[in-house]
């Protein structure tokens, strides 16, 4: 061998040797701050939803802008977000009864299909120029029967990929992911509704399914047959299961006080899809691309907070829950003295951090403290309060932006937040006092 192919075999096992370190270095900070992602089946999961969530956040855009359009009504707005996630409110609890009984991965699957041939339908209904207000309503009521045992599948999901361990850093990432959604979607919207129409918005969202299928067909989970065989829950009839998963977070104070706080904000505080079109179009007369900056600068600060809690908070604990949620509310009311798009973009930014550390540490206390024969019907309690309670909250904040305006609305969702955080720290204090080993 010369002398020039030694220097040549010496380079490249360097460059080799280079590779792997920094192949090593990169898996241990991947393993320090963000262990979900060593997981595979967990990257499938979450590599699809990346595609798949911003097709979502589109069509809401779309469908929003559309509502408005069609009726220039904000209470008529209200109403369609109300019939989406009513079948939630009310059904949640059978839902969850459901999810504990089949493979949560095929009953994605069903999912996910079904609401990719629901957008192709309004796609196509809104292209021809067929589509009208009833259309969208019972399109609304269609998704929120299919939502109602899609929400508590996929958030009950996510522990048999990551396991307890890893579930915050998960749920976090999911959330990550979520609101970059929320971030780049609007935005991407707004584009493709002032260019080509709010139908092409429909159509993305229905393509985008296929990336999250894939993924979810790749998956294979070890739980998967485990659910399906378990003769002494099957065999137990239904209100029994249901009262069984309810008489658990009534006895676990950690869940109690979570499920509490999370309906009375959800309800008041979370109104976002109904008040931010109102906030953009008639309070600063904003065209499809100022909504959707409205709405992107929202995800920012969601995407901000969800990456920084998945990156440092791997346990949850009240301190962070009871903060957010302050700091949500705090944001919400100070939007009622703001009177130019780039103050109100700034506290929808900070609004969003605070919502999606708010929320993802609710979802991560309630599965920690959970087993996994109730977790399908816990979390469908957490989706009954989280997503089911959007009708109350919708027609609520309709009305009051009606009649009020959209910055009155914000500030008396604020107040009351303020107000069930109070009533959060109350309860924490007294279940202290009574069993302080319990939380």
């Amino acid at each position: 061998m010369t002398g020039r192919a030694h220097i040549y075999e010496l380079a490249k096992y360097i460059a080799h040797q280079g590779e792997n370190r920094m192949q090593n270095n990169m898996n241990r900070w991947l393993a320090m701050h963000f262990p979900a992602l060593t997981h595979r089946n967990f990257r499938l999961f979450w590599f699809g939803q990346c595609i798949s969530l911003i097709g979502t956040w589109m069509q809401n855009i779309g469908q929003a802008w559309l509502v408005l359009k069609i009726t220039d009504s904000s209470f008529k707005l209200g109403l369609v977000n109300a019939l989406q996630f009513t079948p939630v409110m009310l059904l949640s609890l059978f839902a969850g009864v459901i999810v504990d009984r089949f493979p949560k991965r095929r009953i994605l699957l069903f999912t996910q299909t079904t609401l990719m041939i629901l957008a192709l339908i309004l796609a196509t209904l809104t292209l021809t120029g067929r589509v009208k207000y009833w259309h969208i309503l019972v399109m609304a009521i269609i998704l929120g029967f299919v939502n109602n045992i899609d929400m508590p599948a996929r958030q009950s999901f996510i522990v048999e990929l990551v396991g307890k361990e890893h579930l915050m850093n998960g749920i976090a990432l999911n959330s990550s992911i979520f609101n970059a959604a929320r971030l780049i979607g609007p935005a991407v919207a707004g584009m493709v509704m002032g260019i080509f129409g709010t139908a092409v918005c429909f159509y993305l969202n229905a393509l985008s399914f296929l990336a999250v299928i894939a993924g979810l067909l790749m998956i294979n989970t070890p739980m998967e047959s485990a659910t399906v065989k378990n003769p002494s829950y099957n065999d137990k009839p239904v209100l029994e299961n249901i009262k069984e998963g309810l008489i658990y977070i009534k006895n676990t104070p950690q869940v109690f006080i979570t499920v509490i706080l999370i309906a009375l904000i959800s309800t008041f505080s979370l109104n976002f899809n109904v008040l931010v079109p109102v906030l953009a179009r008639k309070a600063f007369g904003l065209s499809e691309e100022g909504f959707g900056l409205m709405m992107s600068s929202l995800g920012s600060g969601a995407l901000i907070g969800s990456i920084m809690l998945a990156a440092t908070a791997h346990r949850p604990t009240f301190k962070i829950l009871i903060g957010a949620a302050l700091g949500l509310s705090l944001a919400e009311t100070l939007l009622v003295g703001i009177h130019s798009q780039v103050p109100a973009m700034m506290l929808l930014a900070l609004s969003g951090w605070m919502m999606v550390t708010f929320t993802a540490s609710a979802n991560s206390t309630i599965q920690v403290n959970t087993p996994n024969n109730l977790r399908g019907r816990v979390m469908s309690v957490y989706s009954m309060v989280f997503a089911g309670v959007t009708p109350v909250g919708s027609l609520f904040a309709g009305w009051l932006a009606g009649r009020f305006g959209p910055r009155i609305a914000f500030a008396c969702g604020g107040c009351i937040g303020i107000v069930a955080a109070g009533i959060a720290i109350y309860q924490i204090i007294n279940f202290r006092k009574m069993a302080p080993a319990q939380i």
